[in-house]
C-alpha cells in the first residue's frame, strides 16, 4: 500500500452553523461551516408553515384564485350583454337617424325588433319610418352582436 495517499482524518473537527450552534465530529477538514443545522432547520423546529408563507406561495395562490374569479365575473357580464333582452337599439351602433326612426316606431330593445320580425319582414316594413334600408341595417347590426335574426340573410 502506498504511503500518503489518504487525506488526514481529524477526529475532533469543529462544525459551526450560521445560527451559532457548534459541535465536534470526525472529518478530513479541521473546521466546517454550514448554513442550516438541526437547531435552526424548519423541519426540526416545526416552522414549515412560516417558511411557506415567507416564500409567498399562499399569496400567489390567492392572487391566482382572485384572477380566475374576476375572469369568470367578466365572462358572465359579457354573456349577459349578449342577452337580447338587455341590448338596446341605441347600443347596436346604428346611424342616428335609424335609432330615431326605430324609437319613433316604438322599439327600444333588440328583443322588440325580433318579436316584430317573427311576424315577417313585411310587418316591420309597414311601420311608419321603417324602410328596407333601415331593416337591413338593424339585421346586420344584430347579427354582428351575435343575435340570431329570423329570415333570409341580407
Amino acid at each position: 500500500m502506498k504511503k500518503d495517499t489518504h487525506p488526514t482524518y481529524y477526529y475532533d473537527a469543529k462544525v459551526t452553523c450560521a445560527c451559532g450552534n457548534t459541535w465536534t465530529t470526525g472529518s478530513i477538514k479541521k473546521e466546517i461551516r454550514t448554513e442550516v443545522c438541526s437547531k435552526c432547520h424548519p423541519f426540526f423546529t416545526g416552522q414549515q408553515q412560516r417558511l411557506l408563507d415567507m416564500e409567498g406561495q399562499v399569496d400567489r395562490f390567492y392572487r391566482r384564485l382572485q384572477a380566475r374569479q374576476d375572469f369568470l365575473d367578466e365572462k358572465k357580464t359579457r354573456e349577459e350583454g349578449k342577452n337580447v333582452n338587455n341590448i338596446k337599439i341605441a347600443d347596436l351602433e346604428l346611424s342616428a337617424a335609424s335609432v330615431k326612426a326605430w324609437g319613433k316606431a316604438g322599439f327600444e330593445k333588440a328583443s322588440d325588433v325580433l318579436k316584430a320580425l317573427s311576424n315577417g319582414d313585411q310587418a316591420v316594413l309597414d311601420l311608419d319610418g321603417i324602410g328596407q334600408s333601415r331593416l337591413i341595417e338593424i339585421k346586420k347590426a344584430m347579427r354582428s352582436k351575435g343575435i340570431e335574426v329570423p329570415g333570409s340573410e341580407d
